[in-house]
């Protein structure tokens, strides 16, 4: 693996081999020019680990990389019967193949320093260190679920897992499911859920449906706003909290059978299931937290790049460079956060950086 490289991206997901691409086509080579480093064992990013009954035809769009379609990798299979698990990873690998992006992996990237005040950043690696000159942050939030403190939570006697530790939803059957959170995911899986058993559904505020098609203004719009956060230093919020819920056919199914019957956050959790503030309780064998992810960032904590709030300022022409160090620039964090988002951005962190540190981007 190249020691020394001017650009290291750290991530091989949609974004990390966005910029990839961008990164070659401006003109710098592979190896001593930039590497791209992932954690996963395997190309996928992500996706490989994504639970089984994730279809093309559920998940939440996946956008062709730059330069190559998805429908390369595809046959003729109906869009309900590919896996996004297996799918996905096969057209991350073919991509790597084609464009001949200098992906190395396993790596495991444990901490950047700005260790000489040379310029040059060092990457201490599970594979020895790395220096550079710029780094595009392309880590994610797959390593970083989110489960909120509740009281009681130890004293829960049933299981309790993540949207990361979820697998089927027929290993739930005979068993009520508590399912926590209003985004798309807590949405998709509530309704797999609900076929096999009961279940209850919680969110800390109302969840708003979307019944009419989401169009482009719109979407600007939403990723807009997130933008705006990061521009100012703020923790960037979620765009689906921005976009709302869209109602698919296996939502108004769910909603049908009275799988959507939303109460709201419980206060605390018992030894034997949920309890509200009035006293209200709920019965429960499994709590499942569809409760998000944060950033996969803390490799990046010697840098101090957060601001006092906890957020990081971001600038650049799509709010992809960090501020205070030009040097760097953060993919899936803020508007860049979607696999169309993670396109866009890609293109513009390597512009703006091979720009930063003196050449020129074609």
């Amino acid at each position: 693996m190249q020691t020394r490289s001017d650009v290291v991206v750290i991530g091989a997901g949609q974004a990390g081999l966005s910029a990839g691409y961008y990164l070659r086509r401006f003109g710098l080579e592979p190896g001593a020019g930039f590497v791209i480093l992932d954690h996963s064992p395997g190309a996928g990013g992500a996706w490989q680990f994504r639970w089984p009954s994730l279809t093309l035809s559920t998940v939440n769009r996946v956008h062709d990389l730059p330069g190559m379609p998805f429908t390369d990798v595809l046959d003729d299979t109906a869009p309900a019967e590919v896996h996004a698990a297996e799918a996905v990873p096969r057209y991350f690998a073919e991509y790597e193949r084609r464009f001949e992006l200098p992906v190395h992996r396993p790596v495991h990237t444990r901490v950047v320093c700005d260790k000489a005040g040379d310029g040059l950043l060092t990457l201490e690696t599970d594979s020895g260190p790395v220096t550079a000159r710029g780094i595009i942050n392309a880590t994610g939030t797959w390593e970083r679920p989110f489960i909120p403190r509740y009281p009681g939570t130890e004293l829960f006697q049933g299981r309790q897992l993540h949207t990361r530790d979820y697998q089927s939803a027929a290993e739930f059957a005979g068993r009520h499911v508590v399912v926590v959170g209003g985004g798309i995911s807590a949405v998709q899986l509530l309704d797999e859920i609900s076929l096999v058993t009961s279940t209850t559904w919680v969110t800390r505020s109302v969840p708003q449906f979307r019944e009419e098609p989401f169009t482009a203004e719109e979407g600007r719009a939403a990723v807009a706003v997130v933008e705006d956060r990061v521009r100012r230093g703020l923790p960037p919020g979620s765009v689906v909290s921005v976009t709302g819920l869209p109602v698919t056919p296996a939502i108004r199914a769910a909603r049908a059978r009275g799988a959507l019957a939303r109460l709201p956050m419980f206060s605390e959790i018992t030894a034997d299931g949920v309890r509200w503030a009035d006293g209200t309780q709920r019965r429960a064998d499994v709590i499942l937290w569809c409760t998000g992810f944060r950033s996969s960032l803390d490799h990046l904590a010697p840098l101090r790049l957060r601001g006092p709030g906890g957020g990081i300022t971001m600038s650049g022409r799509l709010a992809t460079q960090v501020a205070s160090d030009p040097r760097i620039h953060l993919l899936g964090y803020g508007p860049s956060a979607s696999t169309i988002g993670a396109n866009r951005g890609g293109r513009a962190a390597a512009a703006e950086l091979i720009e930063h540190l003196g050449a020129t981007a074609r």
